[in-house]
């Protein structure tokens, strides 16, 4: 057992690797200070850029991060002479979600008040933008992972390029697709969300683009002439922006390889009702066919969390028929059951450590509500409206 346990901690340590490759160990609350550098602010004729400044952490989003943004957004939206927001990164990614490094060292050190801090201020600024007043353009140049996806999938455009690499790899540590990706995973076309929330699998920008992730797609190169054409914008109008955007909008087409090429297998076996009817799905087809896409696929659904699985399944399922606000609110009280360790210290430990040993009552514990002292996530529901 404690082989098991060496094996899978070591795995989760890789994965932690490979989806923040470049995290330093900045703390997740940093100073004022620090924030002044971390969100750059740039002003235009009738619009603001919001610029995520940790290139070295791939502008991992932090408390004070969050909880400024959400501070500069809800100062733009009430300024009359601001037309419309634009958000994006410096360095090889746009975001790349929450500082996991961080937060996995505070839930170890026991400082899960942190780490809530974290999640509702970051949850309730991704509500904000979700239920904006003014037209939010997202330029997704870079690697767009978790948080960084929630921070600009809600929005009102979301520009891709060819350097953007979208996924939502949390099953790989231990946790679930969580920032609001249990609302618009269930939305993609068939059971795309349910493949792309269980195997963490990597989109490219023409990816996104095909499955509507994105709603405009560029070539790196012209993002100097977009930024110069909305610079110029004197407008709060959607319908002139867009215009913009498409100005320089590319077609471009998802290589051979893509699983989008195989949406009919993929639809097949992700419909089940069960992780373990999906992975038999899968078995099934990769014996009849000796298909590559299903063999890589089985793989990773096998080197995720058994109890992440299950979990992220039932969220995006649930998440199906629920609005912004109660998927982020779910998504909230999920996220505190996961790092209370109660139910399991799962959180790259891989415990439970195979499928069969994770019992419905665990999967059940993760959407049950807060205890009494503990309140839900607050959300500006009856000022703000959020959308189906």
């Amino acid at each position: 057992m404690q082989s098991v346990k060496r094996l899978v901690s070591r795995r989760c340590r890789q994965s932690l690797i490979q989806c923040k490759r470049s995290l330093s160990s900045l703390p997740i609350n940093s100073s004022a200070d620090d924030l002044q550098h971390e969100v750059l602010v740039e002003g235009r004729a009738s619009s603001r850029i919001a610029i995520l400044n940790r290139p070295s952490s791939l502008n991992a989003l932090s408390t004070n991060i969050g909880a400024g943004l959400h501070k500069l957004y809800a100062s733009w939206e009430d300024d009359p002479e601001i037309g419309f927001v634009v958000l994006k990164g410096s360095g090889r990614a746009f975001c790349a979600g929450g500082d996991i490094v961080s937060l996995y060292h505070l839930i170890n050190e026991g400082k899960i008040e942190e780490a809530k801090e974290f999640f509702r201020t970051v949850y309730s600024f991704i509500y904000l933008v979700g239920t904006y007043l003014k037209p939010h353009v997202a330029i997704l140049d870079g690697i767009t992972m978790g948080g960084g996806a929630g921070v600009s999938i809600p929005g009102t455009f979301r520009l891709a390029t060819g350097r953007t690499v979208f996924a939502t790899p949390e099953t790989q540590i231990g946790f679930h697709p969580d920032a609001g990706a249990s609302f618009y995973l269930p939305r993609l076309p068939g059971h795309l969300g349910e493949y792309l929330g269980l195997t963490g699998e990597k989109l490219s920008g023409a990816e996104m683009i095909s499955c509507g992730l994105a709603t405009h797609y560029s070539h790196t190169e012209k993002l100097p002439l977009i930024d110069d054409e909305l610079g110029k914008l004197v407008t709060d109008d959607p319908s002139v922006i867009e215009s913009s955007l498409e100005k320089y909008s590319d077609v471009p087409y998802p290589e051979k390889i893509s699983a989008l090429h195989r949406i009919e297998v993929l639809d097949k076996c992700f419909a089940h009702d069960t992780v373990e009817e999906i992975m038999d799905a899968l078995e099934s087809e990769a014996s009849a066919t000796n298909d590559a896409w299903c063999n890589s696929t089985l793989r990773k659904l096998k080197e995720a969390s058994p109890l992440s699985l299950k979990v992220s399944l039932r969220s995006i399922r649930e998440g199906r028929f629920q609005t912004l606000d109660q998927c982020l609110a779910r998504e909230y009280r999920m996220t505190l059951q996961a790092i209370s360790k109660q139910i399991s210290s799962d959180f790259c430990e891989w415990a439970p450590s195979s499928l069969e040993k994770v019992s419905n009552d665990m999967v059940d514990q993760y959407f049950a509500p807060l205890s009494e002292s503990e309140p839900d996530l607050d959300l500006p529901t009856k000022q703000r409206e959020a959308f189906n």
